[in-house]
């Protein structure tokens, strides 16, 4: 005896059909042909049925009678449409007009097919199957785009998480060679971002200073100083001043930030723009404004702006910070530094918008304030560095 395989279930089998018609014959007849292979809901008006359509678990497919009292199949249909949560149901109207016209306008309102009657059980069947096998493959098209663009969402934020903890795991590595703490890197990222958002209504910035632009600020502004790390420790954690020599060495931090982000940025092998911005704000923020700055003696915009935010931000912040050779100065006396070095030491728009948010400056500085443990570990762990034999 030869066996015959088989038969490939349908997908589409037990599917939940709406069944809207005001004539109660009309229910029990489409009720009769559809129960065998579908779940079956009935509706006789159009409010009943779109407070069927509306509720969990929606039906899959909805035959609409065109001609009721009240609200007929065509305002049906168009509430349906309008409606997230309903939209994507198909719509099969049922009705006993055949004119192009009227046809024409039901496929206008979003239906997918139109059935005259009286019905031909066969052609109903087959084409009630059709359009719930063509819903579920819209269906799963949709469900894997949605799941895909979840993925996307997640692999972004996983890379952009991995991104954050290497620049902060690099910032904090140039921490530690010198006077400065970690709330410092903290602090002079929030004080970039404040002064971007601040100049971003001004028309000249507005192109630049994008939202995603400002992020770029955020994320690189922590590897402002990383060059440090190739500064001896005798000349990074002098508390005097330094000699001449002294200094030419310390203004090689930041050529060797730059070179060091450019390494990484190579290794990779492909731009990225934080790395790009990143050593912008390294090599520039010692320029000054009227080009008396290093390590290029730029002047003016030729300093990229990026380096021209960090070169405030890192100013004042050491200003008002204590630290372990100096108090804290306040607020006030350190404003009043920033306002004379306007268009000498800093671009006299960025100082203008710090003086608008000079609150915002504060807040900052109080959120990420250091404590007294923090400096004392770090001023044992300078004086034993220091103490050391080279």
């Amino acid at each position: 005896m030869t066996a015959h395989p088989a038969p490939i279930p349908d997908p589409t089998d037990g599917a939940t059909v709406l069944v809207v018609d005001d004539t109660p014959d009309n229910l029990a007849l489409m009720s009769e042909l559809l129960r065998d292979r579908y779940r079956v809901k009935i509706a006789n008006n159009g409010e009943k049925a779109l407070r069927i359509a509306g509720a969990e678990p929606r039906p899959d497919l909805i035959l609409l009678d065109v001609m009721m009292p009240g609200m007929d199949g065509h305002e049906v249909c168009e509430r349906l449409k309008a409606d997230p949560a309903t939209r994507d149901v198909p719509v099969i109207f049922l009705t006993a007009r055949s004119d192009v016209a009227d046809e024409t306008r039901g496929l206008a309102l979003g239906a997918v097919d139109y059935i005259t009657k009286p019905i031909s059980p066969p052609i109903v069947m087959a084409r009630v199957r059709t359009h719930l096998r063509l819903k579920a493959s819209a269906d799963f098209l949709r469900d894997k785009a949605a799941y895909l663009e979840a993925e996307v969402a997640r692999r972004t934020a996983e890379l952009a998480a991995i991104q954050d903890v290497t620049i902060l795991a690099m910032a904090s590595l140039a921490e530690t060679r010198d006077s400065d703490t970690g709330n410092h890197i903290r602090r002079t990222q929030h004080y970039v971002k404040a002064l971007a958002e601040a100049l971003r209504g001004h028309p000249r910035w507005q192109a630049l200073l994008t939202p995603e632009y400002i992020a770029t600020l955020f994320k690189s502004a922590p590897l402002h100083d990383i060059g440090k790390v190739g500064i001896p420790d005798r000349i990074l954690l002098k508390p005097g001043r330094f000699t001449p020599d002294e200094f030419e060495i310390m203004k090689s931090h930041p050529a060797l930030g730059r070179d060091a982000i450019a390494q990484a940025e190579a290794q990779l092998g492909t731009p990225v723009a934080f790395l790009s911005t990143a050593k912008d704000i390294a090599y520039g923020h010692q320029e000054k404004w009227d080009g008396s700055g290093y390590p290029e003696g730029l002047r003016g915009e030729a300093i990229p702006l990026s380096a021209r935010l960090m070169a405030l931000a890192d100013v004042y912040d050491a200003l008002i910070s204590r630290r372990v050779y100096k108090d804290a100065m306040p607020h006030g006396d350190a404003v009043a530094i920033i306002v004379q070095g306007r268009g000498s030491h800093f671009d006299p728009e960025v100082v203008d918008a710090f003086l608008r948010i000079q609150d915002e400056f504060q807040e900052i500085a109080r959120r990420f304030a250091d404590d007294d443990e923090t400096l004392r570990r770090k001023q044992d762990w300078i004086e034993s560095t220091m103490a050391a034999p080279e």
